[in-house]
């Protein structure tokens, strides 16, 4: 695998001309003309597409109309409870509500199918669509049933992607789909394109995790796609079935690139055609001459059965790379493992080494990245006529909507699974984000799922428990599973055989409620007593005075540790209930901090002088000795923590609306992992600050206060600089924050103090 240094020309699909010395000529002498670059650069899906659905009148400053959105059971109801207080009164877009995350888990009693009841009376009232729980997990409902090539859909899950099937689709954050639900836009810069350039045929016993996580392994650390669109093409793709195109696609969010697309061709056309839904498919392909700001080139026939270790799937390996140094490799992760837990609990691999082999305990293959019918198919193939065995190791397999589960069922594949000790579970996320399958403390498990973050798969570090996944494809977690646990990689079975699937619309045609677009204002929302409306939120002051109340240097803070997955989980329709649990596996003193500092606030907006406070009181002092006219009773007070690259992750908006509810008004960062976090903090009214210097001589700490005189004038002003002051023992110290880039729009929702008011007001 290769990443270029600079960006290249695509020449009728196939031919690639990198950017350097005198590519005018190299160019010319394929087309017979030198190149226009600013015209070629016109010449990518992406930009035709984002053109397409762009009103705003230029092409640098994008303002999205999407096509349709949908959203899970964990977030619909926050969204909507934000539309209901902007304004909305139906949904203007085709709006789908699926129930794929709460469904199996039993946490506080009534909550989930409150939630369920919330979303089905919300797609009655508003004009939407509820897909019941166990009928499909998210992506895949939106794969079988929303897709189409040349149209855009918005997610509030991270991993809505669907561009294999020419559908442009992005993940972010409740605020961003509460804005389309309000008739605005989605605000972007036009964003920078990579190809993702493929040739060679896959080898046999390779799946689409496989290729998958050597791209994550390649270009995540670096960097080289984040933000931008990764545009998939080359003669390689023409030997890649849809089903494997669309386990790489789905795992492209690990990148943490904005969005994908894929050239289309006749594979794509007849997954269309299987679902019944012909008219959506259109032949895509890069005009004649495309320029590529990088590209990445890949030889599929290279790529090796892979795994992705602890903690993150960019922790890529072949699986021969693991067999063969084992010990070595088992070291760097349990070495990587202590800048996430530190000394909180003992952790150690070597235990699982076995007659020099490891063993794991567990083995899943599940939701939107594994349940796919080839995935199933052909680890039903290596799994056929033998067992699992009866010592730790478990299988579970969770077909991705229920209407792979039937064909499975059908041809057979469902009885060759059970006959093995494998378990069936029906389409469900929660083994992605730890509400299901958590393995037994110090357990390791090997997943086709999508992420591996630490503690994601449900255990809890607070209460002394610990347990690793891996990240590896459905095949050689069924070549592990046929050897009873011990890993094992699939490229040399060779028994996989080709099936055809059938498509059953009827499950979805008797049991999704559509409403076809129209409202029934009339319906009475069914809100639960754990559902609870967003609390009041105060517009920006002239200053604003803020405690660090969290100060984490990792490299990467993930919205996992931001706000735990899991059982609480169930809260997300409740902001105060759900805050309770920020960054609780991560810094369990945040919470009570955090209220302290939101105690004081509240007493302020209540009329009592912040100065009545020993810590704010010692801190105003040190401020008024240089800034005499500021007026404690006029200046908001807020919390903020320091991370050195918040945000790499879910799109889940709560990683930011916890710390809001909390009175948090500000994060410090280095730089943010991914847009969708940034847009998240600016949606709920919070300041993205950007400090440059070095994480490690900071010059404030936990506990200090950070005065910023001035604020919402810098933010009125787009001021690139702005001067903030540490407050500690009585003295000032300087430095320099910044905000970066923002549209008007979230400048004035900064000042507004939360999308909510911004409508509002």
């Amino acid at each position: 695998m290769k990443l270029y240094e600079n960006g290249a020309y695509l020449i009728n699909g196939v031919d690639l001309v990198e950017d350097t010395g005198d590519v005018a000529q190299a160019v010319a002498a394929k087309t017979g003309s030198a190149p226009d670059k600013e015209a070629a650069k016109k010449g990518t899906m992406a930009y035709g597409i984002l053109t397409s659905h762009n009103v705003s009148g230029n092409d640098k400053d994008l303002q999205i109309k999407f096509d349709k959105m949908t959203s899970h059971d964990i977030t619909f109801v926050g969204i909507i409870q934000t539309a209901r207080a902007s304004g909305m009164e139906k949904f203007p877009l085709t709006y789908v509500l699926t129930n794929c995350h709460n469904s199996l888990c039993a946490v506080g009693g009534t909550i989930n199918e409150d939630d369920h009841m919330f979303g089905l009376t919300a797609a009655q009232k508003y004009g939407g669509v509820y897909v019941p729980p166990h009928q499909a997990v998210i992506h895949q409902y939106a794969r079988e049933m929303m897709a189409g090539c040349g149209k855009m859909i918005l997610g509030s899950d991270s991993h809505t992607r669907y561009g294999a099937l020419g559908t442009m689709a992005v993940g972010e954050g409740g605020g961003e789909l509460a804005k389309q639900l309000c008739g605005r836009t989605y605000d972007v810069k036009m964003p920078q394109v990579v190809a993702i350039y493929m040739t060679g045929k896959p080898r046999v016993g390779v799946g689409p995790q496989d290729v998958a996580l050597a791209i994550i392994g390649k270009v995540f650390k670096c960097g080289y796609v984040k933000n931008k669109v990764m545009e998939f093409v080359g003669p390689g793709i023409s030997n890649l079935s849809a089903d494997f195109r669309i386990g790489i696609d789905v795992m492209t969010t690990e990148t943490t690139c904005l969005s994908s697309i894929w050239r289309t061709d006749d594979k794509i056309k007849e997954w269309y055609d299987i679902h019944g839904r012909s008219e959506e498919y259109a032949e895509l392909n890069p005009a004649a001459v495309t320029y590529y700001d990088g590209v990445v080139e890949i030889d599929l026939s290279e790529i090796k059965p892979m795994i992705a270790m602890p903690f993150h799937p960019s922790m890529a390996y072949t699986i021969d790379e693991v067999n063969a140094n084992l010990k070595d490799i088992l070291h760097e992760t349990e070495e990587r493992a202590k800048v996430s837990f530190g000394d909180k609990i003992q952790y150690s691999l070597q235990d699982k080494v076995v007659d020099g082999k490891l063993y794991v305990e567990q083995g899943l293959i599940a939701g939107c990245a594994g349940g796919g019918f080839e995935n199933i198919m052909a680890a039903t193939d290596i799994l056929k006529g033998k067992y699992i065995g009866s010592d730790k190791f478990t299988l579970s397999v969770y077909p991705a909507s229920t209407p792979i589960y039937m064909e499975i069922i059908k041809n057979g594949a469902a009885a060759a699974l059970l006959e093995t000790g494998a378990i069936l579970k029906t389409a469900f996320c929660g083994p992605c984000f730890g509400a299901g399958d958590t393995p037994a403390n110090n357990a390791f498990s090997i997943r086709h799922a999508t992420r591996n973050f630490p503690n994601r798969e449900g255990s809890k570090v607070q209460n002394g428990q610990i347990a690793s996944v891996a990240l590896m494809d459905a095949r050689s977690i069924a070549a592990t599973a046929a050897n009873k646990g011990f890993l094992t990689s699939a490229e040399n079975f060779e028994g996989f055989k080709p099936y055809q699937y059938h498509f059953d619309s009827s499950i979805y045609a008797n049991r999704v409620y559509d409403s076809k677009g129209v409202a029934h204002p009339e319906v009475e929302l069914l809100e639960g007593p754990n559902i609870k409306p967003w609390p009041a939120m105060t517009a920006l002051t002239e200053d604003v005075m803020l405690k660090v109340v969290s100060e984490i240097h990792d490299p990467v803070t993930t919205t996992d540790e931001l706000i735990p997955s899991g059982e609480t989980s169930s809260f997300r329709s409740n902001p105060l209930g759900l805050a309770e649990f920020a960054l609780s596996r991560k810094d369990p003193n945040y919470v009570p901090n955090a209220k302290e500092v939101q105690a004081v606030e509240k007493a302020r907006q209540a009329g009592t002088n912040p100065m009545e406070d020993a810590g704010f009181k010692a801190a105003y002092e040190a401020v008024q000795k240089q800034f005499p006219n500021v007026d404690p009773m006029n200046t908001a007070i807020g919390s903020t923590i320091y991370a050195v690259k918040p945000g790499d992750g879910s799109a889940r908006e709560q990683a930011a609306s916890c710390q809001k509810v909390l009175g948090g008004w500000a994060n410090i960062a280095k730089e943010y992992a991914t847009k969708r976090y940034r847009s998240n903090l600016i949606n709920w009214g919070m300041m993205p600050f950007l400090f440059d210097g070095d994480d490690k001589e900071l010059p404030f700490a936990l506990g200090d206060y950070i005065f910023v005189p001035g604020i919402r004038k810098a933010i009125e002003e787009k001021a690139e600089e702005i001067k903030a002051y540490a407050v500690k023992n009585g003295a000032l110290t300087e430095f320099v924050v910044k905000l970066g880039d923002l549209t008007d729009a979230e400048r004035d929702i900064i000042k507004a103090g939360c999308l909510i008011n911004y409508y509002r007001d």
